[in-house]
């Protein structure tokens, strides 16, 4: 069955609302029962309590409108499947997500409870044929998606370290993803895609700099796994396999960068890659001069390039796609090089 886009954007219009609507409820909620991430501590960059539980409200808002749509469209048990395969395993990050933010959990039990979802994600896609960019390998399959939604999972929740920076880099990040998908007519990645920026475009209403709340672990974990499912499942129809897994790559440059950056630096200084700290891509551009609300923008902004550079690989395959791709790379390397040389911290 054929959509039309406007069909589409009414999703993501759907979401937008719902999720600005209900985003403010949780943000009363949060103040009530003291859900609130206070700066106590050297890697924080707000000044006052801000709320959390923002998460909460993006996975409502995901949840609602995918499956209302479901039931109002072209319902069936393998489309139910489909959408619930990636749904519901997000859900589950969610649910640990917010114990974490509540209650506090160690870094260890996270990364295996994303590690055994993970796991049978990939086992889901394999056993349903929904790899976009298949290795024509169940093991190396199942490798390298268990490899990605762990790694996605844990840079989007490592990008959640600023005002606006993890929902307006998810938010862009989905949009044009939604415009891929819509393109192949891979029509739940569309819907799902499309869905998922327009509750973080909501949420963004309240989470830009300065923000009045925070997702939390609840929405990044969420996100994480979204995105991550959508990446995989989403098939440019390039013929070259480099150029087809560069797509996602190039989606998801920043906060990869990002996770590479703190996590190298953290090594580098002999310190645990789990331990917090104000070494992130937003800390560095603060350090030198950059204003929270203009260090989103700059994130943004390098998003945006990225995402463009996504689009034009899979416009452009044949007569540029080799170009495009090693400018992507050499720009990513000259970045991350930049950010590197950056301060870790402010001693």
């Amino acid at each position: 069955m054929q959509y039309s886009i406007k069909q589409f954007l009414l999703l993501g219009g759907a979401a937008f609302i719902l999720v600005g609507a209900i985003t403010p409820v949780m943000r009363a909620l949060a103040l009530r029962i003291g859900a609130v991430d206070a700066p106590d501590s050297g890697r924080k960059t707000q000044k006052e309590p801000v709320p959390y539980l923002g998460g909460v409200a993006i996975v409502i808002g995901v949840l609602t409108v995918s499956y209302a749509a479901l039931l109002y469209s072209d319902f069936s048990k393998q489309t139910f499947l489909l959408a619930s395969s990636v749904l519901l395993p997000a859900l589950a990050m969610a649910v640990m997500g917010l114990i974490d933010d509540l209650r506090g959990l160690l870094p260890w039990p996270r990364l295996a409870a994303q590690t055994i979802v993970a796991i049978i994600v990939a086992t889901l896609l394999i056993s349903s044929h929904t790899i976009g960019t298949a290795f024509n390998n169940r093991i190396l399959d199942a490798a390298v998606s268990i490899l990605w939604i762990v790694g996605v999972c844990n840079s989007i929740n490592f990008f959640d370290n600023l005002d606006g920076g993890a929902s307006g880099t998810v938010a862009i990040t989905t949009f044009f993803l939604f415009l891929i998908a819509y393109d192949r007519q891979q029509v739940l990645v569309s819907a799902l895609s499309i869905v998922t920026a327009g509750a973080t475009f909501g949420f963004l209403l309240w989470n830009r700099p300065p923000a009045k709340i925070y997702m939390g672990d609840a929405g990044a974990l969420f996100l994480g796994i979204v995105v991550s499912v959508l990446t995989i499942r989403l098939n440019p129809g390039v013929v070259s396999r480099g150029l087809s897994i560069a797509i996602p790559g190039a989606l998801m440059a920043v906060p990869i960068m990002d996770t590479t950056v703190a996590v190298g630096s953290r090594i580098f200084r002999r310190i645990s890659p789990f331990e917090g700290g104000r070494d992130h891509l937003s800390h560095r551009l603060m350090r030198i001069g950059f204003s929270r609300r203009f260090a989103a923008f700059a994130l943004w902004g390098l998003t945006f390039l990225f995402a463009v550079l996504a689009l034009a690989i899979y416009t452009w395959p044949d007569s540029a796609g080799k170009a495009l791709l090693l400018v992507g790379i050499l720009g990513w390397l000259m970045l991350a090089s930049f950010f590197f040389r950056i301060p870790s911290t402010d001693d």
